[in-house]
């Protein structure tokens, strides 16, 4: 297939001046150069936008967006970064286009939240906006999904993480780079990328976004390539199918967009419910039914400035992969959740103890497309939520399939054997078989006096589990009866045969811990494979499964 790939265009007139800070000004001049750029590009990236709809105006719905953004800097002046982003912010969200704008004025919106008060951005005030961006940015989105503009800038806010940043041109440097990056893996990420042989059109945008600024930090241009290539297959006749609504809805509070989300995304898909501000927010959505998608407004406030677009969906010349398949996981904690999202895993993050929200397991299943899902759960009580979704009229049409497990170790256990090349049933058998032959444990610290089979438990002792039975109980110091549990309860899984085992550490367990397990059994079982990862988890020291 012939490779096409989309530059920064030339400059155009005289270079920017380089500056060592973000104040007011820079930021106005970042802003006009992302007018500039994405006004350049505007016709490269419409003609790469497939996704979520090949409607070819991703490019246009950016440029519309910043540009309004630029001209709400207009009377804005003095040195106050944060004045000028929130001026910048305001416009762009009143007058967002399409998704991909929406997205982006989320952006502006969200660093213009964290340094409201901030003159001059230094380099960590920089990551903390950007932190603070992605946020305002997902929250805005019903339904998330890997491979977009929201993955690029999720990529830059982990590789910048919480450290010290002093220097705000070495941020700005390490974002666009980021972005590229991940700009790259974003066919990876989308069925629908890789069949046309493109990248997301939305994050080439933001990739532009970022290039942008550090054109304004030190007055050199950028040319990243985004590897895209040609178009095959996604152009043609033109029908139309559905409609882009969107609207701006004042006299809404915090609970009632919630409800907003939820009563939208019922009605159709590319569902944003952006704040603008003041009890005021930026509606997006497409649908079949623009009375319905209005009267839902109406429901939660008041309409106005409504916009109404035909989206027209190209024919393919020829049939497009479907994503026909997928597999997503719902799992406790945080931490556990980052680790199997990086792995290319869908994933809901439940908290400890709890049981997720039915409307997230929908949307969890749903934004895959998919018509055949496979849901790994990692505990008892949320395989058991699982189930009673699968039965919701919402998914009616869809296979949706529950792997039961217990603890998630079973869950890795399931996902290193799947297989996207085998037949959905035999792949589900296989994660299914793979889940049941993983013995568990866990490693707890009591909470209160009990007594158990094996003996009286005192609050403040340890006591290990095997497949939910208590199989021993250490006392004295913490950290130190944390290690002779956990080697204690190996030794009696080892005992009857294991070639791998997994350990998750929880949020309390003791330093070192994994060290120890690691020479125990390079000592007692040099045969057996150890992989350990932080699992975050509150309500066990230790989580361990032997396959």
């Amino acid at each position: 297939m012939p490779r096409r790939v989309l530059r920064r265009p030339a400059t155009e007139g005289a270079r920017v001046r380089a500056s060592d800070a973000l104040d007011a000004d820079a930021v106005r001049r970042w802003i006009d150069v992302c007018v500039r750029d994405l006004r350049a590009l505007r016709a490269e990236i419409d003609d790469i936008n497939v996704y979520p709809v090949a409607d070819s105006d991703t490019g246009s719905n950016l440029l519309h967006t910043m540009t309004a953004a630029r001209d709400g800097l207009d009377g804005i002046d003095g040195t106050h970064a944060g004045e000028a982003l929130g001026a910048a912010a305001t416009a762009a969200v009143r007058a967002a286009r399409g998704n991909s704008g929406t997205i982006l004025s989320q952006v502006l919106r969200g660093m213009a939240a964290s340094a409201a008060e901030t003159p001059v951005l230094t380099g960590a005030d920089l990551v903390a906006a950007l932190r603070a961006a992605d946020t305002a940015a997902t929250k805005a989105v019903a339904r998330p999904v890997a491979g977009t503009m929201l993955s690029v800038l999720h990529a830059v806010c982990t590789a910048l993480g919480d450290g010290e940043h002093p220097d705000v041109t070495d941020v700005a440097v390490l974002a666009a780079k980021e972005a590229a990056r991940a700009l790259a893996d974003t066919p990876r990420q989308l069925a629908p990328l890789a069949a046309a042989g493109v990248v997301d059109a939305g994050g080439r945008g933001l990739v532009a976004v970022f290039d942008a600024l550090v054109e304004v930090l030190t007055g050199a241009r950028t040319t990243v390539p985004t590897c895209a290539t040609d178009r095959a297959g996604v152009d043609g006749a033109a029908s139309p199918r559905t409609w882009e609504v969107m609207y701006l809805l004042s006299g809404v509070d915090t609970d009632a967009a919630a409800g907003l989300r939820r009563a939208l995304s019922a009605l159709g898909d590319s569902v944003t419910v952006a704040e603008a501000g003041a009890g005021e927010y930026a509606v997006h959505v497409h649908c079949a039914d623009i009375g319905a998608a209005l009267e839902a407004g109406l429901e939660h406030g008041r309409p106005h400035r409504v916009r109404v677009e035909p989206l027209l969906t190209p024919s393919p010349a020829e049939p497009a992969v479907p994503a026909d398949r997928a597999v997503v996981a719902v799992v406790h904690g945080e931490e556990l959740a980052a680790f199997v999202a990086e792995e290319g895993t869908p994933v809901l993050a439940v908290p400890a103890h709890a049981e997720p929200r039915e409307e997230d397991l929908l949307d969890l299943v749903t934004a895959t497309a998919a018509g055949h899902v496979t849901v790994l759960a990692g505990g008892v009580g949320l395989t058991a939520a699982a189930e009673r979704v699968t039965s919701r009229p919402e998914l009616e049409g869809r296979d949706v399939v529950v792997v039961p497990s217990a603890s998630p170790v079973q869950v890795l256990a399931a996902l290193a054997v799947h297989d996207p090349n085998r037949r959905a049933g035999s792949d589900v058998v296989a994660m299914a078989e793979a889940a049941a032959a993983t013995r568990r444990a866990e490693i707890v610290v009591a909470a209160e006096d009990a007594i158990t089979w094996v003996g009286r438990v005192a609050a403040g002792d340890v006591v290990g589990f095997i497949d939910g039975e208590v199989v021993l109980i250490e006392s004295g110091e913490t950290g130190e009866a944390t290690v002779r549990a956990a080697t204690g309860v190996l030794d009696r899984m080892l005992a009857v045969g294991g070639e791998l085992v997994t350990v998750l550490t929880g949020a309390d367990a003791p330093d070192g811990v994994v060290d120890v397990l690691t020479d125990h059994l390079r000592a007692e079982r040099p045969d057996v494979e150890l992989v350990c990862y932080p699992g975050g988890q509150t309500d066990a020291v230790l989580l361990m499964g032997v396959e």
